[in-house]
């Protein structure tokens, strides 16, 4: 957000969407087959000090090396061919080898990044070994192409280091890979959906837990998979240096496409720490929006403007306004967005606010934003910042921060009222706040004209045992229904935003949930339709016979009503007793948060 004065903002309900584009044969080798609003100065902010990265060091010189000890590719030449290829184009050298005595400290020490080339079997010696491992260790890049897991199958070290060992292949076939990592300098480029030719590795382990994967294997788009979960490219930090590898690359017609080679740019870019990328293993992570317009239709639009939707990226369209998800507040969270912005822009995440009733400058007065500008000369106000509260540490930042044009990924961590936000991988600042930020919601911002932003992958990590919707799905029985209207009562457990229940003019009326079994409810969250409820009653019971009264209000005032409760029950009620307008009761989404 740029600061701005205050107008009249013009709520659009709904967020403007717009259609998304469309985009085994066994072997034991492979192959053979209410807080103030006043802004405070960066200098009352509280926190952990924040250590500067080091800036990524241009990308001079590359070894590949593919020397075979089992089955030898066809491709290898043509692999080499590309790789000097990248290199003429993107100003570093490339020696190749099949010589093993390359393998010294000394002479390893000339490269950013080893590329093994398809390599098989047990190509290098203890010595050899050794002195690869410390070159890793002194900061060296690996980058493994798809028979590279066939190798070393003795040496438990390397086994770690390129992430999982290959155990079979079918048939060389079509499949899609689907790309989970869109930010990646590797696989940014790349649609969420790719199709293409090659021979698929399942591998003996899958490496997920360890590794960040970036993209995997549809299954169900071939045949011979095995692994269910298959990862198929994927980047870790290793034992003092970095690894990249992709199971990619059988065949000669993959260094002729550009998507390929591009990709494997990046792979190399990334091993050889000549770009900020994130490599962290990424576990436990619930995607918000996903890309897809069903996950988009679950989020809202305060204020005007919105977002279009192609190839699974928003992009801004007017504001200033706010893309927001109302399904849930959170707590102890964790959540990632990549973000891009194209030239000079603006945007921003914001976290722990409350509904905003369709006012954008409720989350900026009672929340936070994380900021997204690229040239704002306050410092509080760039690329980073707790947007006039805190600023980045700036070297860490320019070390960790991608220009405009390419992708970047942050990670915004809230615990209670503390903020740690890392870009890149890369932690840029910590921040306590004096808000009540603990518990709120999450959206991303559409500027302004002129001032473009695009997002992708919200995903989110809660700590520990949370509570869920136990509400969602569940039967529902309502008193009445809107006459003449669809608005049945199943729609207020539906998760959809855009559809609600709506009840006959009249009073009382009544809506009831079955959780379906006993459970724990810690509480009711009711997000009411302009027809809300002025008083009202929630109500529990383990047989739907015996009710016991948990909350009563005859003050309501709509919006987002969230009701304590620290109950069990196997029923959950709220009755109505008094109408807030001429119209029935009328709730978007009725929510009963448990376990």
């Amino acid at each position: 957000m740029r600061l701005l004065s205050r107008v009249a903002t013009v709520l659009l309900p709904l967020v403007l969407s717009l259609a998304v584009l469309p985009q085994a044969s066994q072997a034991s080798q492979a192959d053979r087959t209410t807080p103030s609003s006043t802004a405070l100065p960066a200098s009352a902010s509280r926190g952990a000090p924040v250590t500067s990265a080091a800036p990524a060091a241009p990308l001079t010189s590359v070894l590949v090396f593919s020397k075979t000890a089992g089955f030898r590719h066809s491709a290898i030449a043509a692999g080499i061919a590309a790789v000097r290829q990248l290199g003429t184009a993107n100003g570093f050298s490339v020696t190749a080898t099949e010589d093993a005595a390359a393998f010294t400290t000394a002479n390893l020490a000339r490269y950013q990044a080893v590329v093994w080339l398809s390599t098989t079997g047990d190509v290098l010696n203890a010595a050899q070994q050794t002195a690869f491992e410390s070159y890793i260790a002194s900061g060296g890049g690996y980058v493994g192409v798809h028979a590279a897991a066939d190798t070393e199958y003795d040496w438990p070290w390397y086994g770690g280091l390129v992430g999982a060992y290959f155990a079979s292949h079918p048939a060389t076939q079509p499949a899609t890979v689907k790309v989970e990592d869109r930010s990646s300098p590797s696989t940014a480029h790349l649609p969420q959906r790719w199709t293409r030719t090659d021979e698929w590795y399942n591998y003996r382990a899958n490496p997920r837990s360890a590794v960040k994967v970036l993209a995997s294997l549809d299954e169900t788009s071939y045949t011979g998979g095995s692994m269910g979960d298959h990862p198929i490219t994927w980047c870790q930090n290793y034992a003092g240096g970095r690894s990249w590898y992709t199971g990619l690359g059988h065949t000669e017609e993959s260094y002729a496409d550009p998507a390929f080679t591009t990709m494997l740019l990046g792979g190399i870019r990334t091993a050889a720490g000549a770009t900020p990328a994130d490599c962290r293993p990424e576990n436990g992570y619930t995607r918000l929006f996903d890309g897809t317009q069903s996950s988009l239709d679950r989020w809202r639009q305060a204020g005007p403007g919105g977002f279009s939707l192609a190839d699974g990226t928003l992009t801004s369209v007017g504001g200033m306004g706010l893309l927001w998800y109302p399904v849930t507040p959170f707590s102890n969270y964790s959540v990632k967005v990549d973000w891009m912005m194209p030239g000079d822009d603006n945007g921003g995440v914001f976290i722990g606010f409350p509904d905003p009733q369709g006012d954008p400058w409720r989350p900026v007065d009672l929340g936070h934003e994380i900021q997204i500008d690229a040239t704002d000369a306050d410092p509080s106000r760039t690329t980073g910042s707790v947007y006039s509260l805190k600023a980045p540490d700036t070297a860490a930042r320019a070390a960790a921060l991608n220009p405009p044009g390419t992708w970047n990924s942050y990670e915004i961590a809230v615990h209670d009222r503390r903020v740690e936000i890392h870009l890149n991988g890369v932690k840029i600042n910590d921040y306590t706040s004096t808000r009540d930020i603990a518990t709120g919601y999450i959206g991303v911002q559409n500027d302004g004209a002129g001032m473009d932003i695009n997002y992708r992958d919200i995903r989110i990590r809660q700590d520990g045992a949370q509570s869920t919707d136990l509400a969602r799905g569940r039967p529902v029985t309502v008193t009445s229904v809107e006459p003449g209207s669809a608005h049945v009562g199943a729609n207020a457990v539906d998760g959809d935003p855009a559809t609600r229940w709506g009840s006959a003019y009249t009073d009382p009326q009544s809506i009831t949930v079955d959780l379906g079994s006993v459970r724990t409810v810690d509480q009711v969250r009711l997000t009411w339709e302009t027809a809300y409820a002025r008083a009202y009653t929630v109500q529990v019971s383990p047989d739907n016979t015996t009710w016991r009264t948990v909350a009563t209000t005859t003050a309501g005032d709509g919006g987002l009503d969230t009701v304590p409760v620290g109950a069990t029950a196997r029923y959950v009620r709220v009755q109505g007793t008094a109408r807030a307008t001429q119209w029935g009761y009328s709730l978007w989404d009725f929510a009963v948060l448990g376990r």
